[in-house]
C-alpha cells in the first residue's frame, strides 16, 4: 500500500493560478505601467555596454558639467564624463547590488521565520532576535553595518540584506504558521516524512507566494537604502558608477548643475516607485480577500 499517495498536494493548480493571476494583472493599468518602466529600466541596465555613447570612465575636464544637449544627450558631470552613460553602468550596478541584497535578505529571513514556525522551541529566541533587529531603523542598521563591514560590493551585500531580513523573517514566520495547522503538513508527520521534505515540499511551496510579494515591496526599499548609504559614501566607491554616488557628486554644484544630481534622483525615484506599485499590485492580487 502505498501511504503517501494519502498526503493531498498543495500545489496541484499552481499553473492555472499562476495564469489567473497574470490575467487580474493585466487588468491593472498601474501595476502595467510600474512594470514596463522596470523592464525598459532592466534591459538598458543590463545592456549598458551596447547603449551607452562613451566611456563610463573616460574623464575629459574640459567637458565637466556641461548642460544637456549636443552630443551628451544629459549633459556631463564633475569628471567630464557623459552622464547618460554613467546613468546607464549606474542603474546596472544599483539594481545588481538591490537583486543580491533581496536574495541574501530573503535567504536568511526565510529561513530563520520557518524554523521558528516548525521548531516552536526556536520560535521564542529568533523572534526576539528578529524584534531586536527591527527596533532599529533600516538606514540606520545598514549605517551601522556597512561601517562595520568596509566599502565592497561583498560588505554592501551582506549589510543589506542583514537590513531586510527581520521584516522577511516576520512575514515567513506568519505565513509558515498558517501552513502548519493544514491537514497535509499533518498528514506527512503521519506517514513520517522526514523535517526536511516537510518543510521543503510542503511548508516552504506555500509560503512562497507571499514572501515573494513582500519581497518585491523590499526591493525598492533595498534600492533606495543602497542609494542612500552611496550618498553618504558609504557605498561603492569612485569611479564605480552607482545611482547614489552619482547624486552625491553633482550635490556641491546643485545650483551650477542641477542636471547632474536631478537625472540620478530622479531615475532612483523611478525604479523605488514601480517597484513599490508592481509590489502593491501583486500583493492585492494573491490577498484571497480581495479576490472576486
Amino acid at each position: 500500500m502505498n501511504t503517501k499517495a494519502s498526503v493531498p498536494h498543495p500545489t496541484k493548480s499552481a499553473g492555472s493560478a499562476r495564469s489567473g493571476l497574470f490575467r487580474r494583472l493585466a487588468r491593472d493599468p498601474v501595476a502595467l505601467v510600474a512594470l514596463l518602466f522596470l523592464i525598459v529600466i532592466v534591459a538598458a541596465a543590463v545592456l549598458a555596454p551596447l547603449l551607452a555613447p562613451f566611456d563610463p570612465y573616460d574623464t575629459n575636464l574640459r567637458m565637466r558639467l556641461r548642460p544637456p544637449g549636443g552630443d551628451h544627450l544629459l549633459g556631463t558631470d564633475t569628471q567630464g564624463r557623459d552622464l547618460l552613460t554613467r546613468l546607464l553602468f549606474g542603474a546596472r550596478t544599483t539594481l545588481a547590488l538591490g537583486f543580491a541584497s533581496i536574495m541574501v535578505g530573503s535567504l536568511i529571513g526565510t529561513s530563520i521565520g520557518l524554523a521558528a514556525a516548525f521548531y516552536r522551541r526556536l520560535e521564542g529566541p529568533l523572534m526576539r532576535l528578529v524584534d531586536i533587529m527591527l527596533s532599529f531603523p533600516s538606514i540606520l542598521f545598514g549605517l551601522a553595518l556597512a561601517a562595520m563591514l568596509g566599502v565592497g560590493m561583498e560588505s554592501l551585500v551582506i549589510a543589506l540584506g542583514l537590513s531586510t531580513a527581520p521584516p522577511i523573517a516576520r512575514v515567513a514566520r506568519a505565513t509558515a504558521t498558517t501552513v502548519m495547522q493544514t491537514e497535509y503538513m499533518d498528514g506527512g508527520r503521519v506517514i513520517g516524512l522526514s523535517d526536511a521534505t516537510l518543510i521543503r515540499r510542503y511548508l516552504l511551496r506555500n509560503c512562497a507566494a507571499p514572501i515573494v510579494v513582500y519581497c518585491s515591496l523590499q526591493f525598492g526599499e533595498t534600492i533606495l537604502l543602497a542609494a542612500a548609504l552611496g550618498f553618504l559614501g558609504l557605498g561603492l566607491q569612485p569611479p564605480i558608477a552607482e545611482l547614489g554616488s552619482i547624486a552625491a557628486e553633482g550635490r556641491s554644484f546643485i545650483f551650477l548643475a542641477p542636471h547632474v544630481s536631478t537625472a540620478a534622483s530622479l531615475l532612483i525615484f523611478t525604479i523605488v516607485l514601480s517597484c513599490n506599485l508592481l509590489g502593491d499590485a501583486f500583493r492585492d492580487l494573491t490577498d484571497p480577500r480581495l479576490l472576486p
